[in-house]
């Protein structure tokens, strides 16, 4: 029975923190491979602060290349709609019944799975995982066998952040793997447009 941990994210862009986070889990909960899922954002609800679907697949699957245990898993793009965790882990299921899964996620997140859709029958096909940060406390009592508390050290990097630095003409580097840096350069993502739409372009 393979154990597989599901990431799911905008990866806008993917950064260090979230391959980080994927390492710690995998090494600490004993899985067998990470697989990691962009959300669907249709292209109605892209703008200078979100890459396409499919610059973000592009970005990741550059991001994980290198680590063999890591996968680039596109569902939830092929299904088009609302991303809802509940329709990935029945259809995950339905694709993979022998498989055992795990579901990351931050630690601030915990508390707000009892409004997740249809969270009781999602604790039935998943367990969660999710950062405890050092000092805080989380309460798992409702959910103490299908959430697992993970303590790793924590990296301040947001794809916030970096988006942000990029339209400032900050270097990302060290922030982003160096295909994810490539890439962003490459298409020009995040920076702002000028008013007729086009990019604009650099002096320097």
């Amino acid at each position: 029975m393979k154990k597989i941990g599901l990431f799911g994210g905008t990866f806008n862009p993917p950064h260090l923190g979230h391959l980080l986070f994927a390492q710690e889990v995998l090494v600490e909960f004993e899985l067998d491979e990470i697989w990691f899922i962009p959300v669907n954002v249709p292209p109605h609800k892209e703008s200078d602060d979100l890459a396409s679907n499919q610059d973000r697949v592009d970005m990741l699957v550059g991001a994980t290349d290198d680590h063999e245990q890591f996968y680039v898993n596109t569902i939830e793009l092929e299904r088009e709609g609302p991303s809802y965790t509940i329709d990935t882990m029945r259809q995950l299921k339905q694709l993979y019944p022998t498989y055992e899964f795990y579901f990351l996620i931050g630690g601030d997140m915990i508390e707000y799975l009892p409004k997740w859709e249809k969270v009781d029958e999602l604790l039935e096909l998943v367990t969660f995982i999710g950062v405890k940060r050092p000092g805080s406390s989380v309460d798992t009592t409702n959910y103490a066998k299908q959430v697992r508390l993970l303590e790793m050290a924590q990296v301040d990097i947001s794809s916030t952040a970096i988006r942000k630095r990029v339209q400032e003409g900050k270097p990302i580097t060290y922030m982003v793997p160096n295909s994810v840096e490539a890439l962003v350069k490459e298409r020009e993502l995040y920076e702002p447009r000028t008013s007729i739409g086009h990019r604009q372009t650099s002096s320097h």
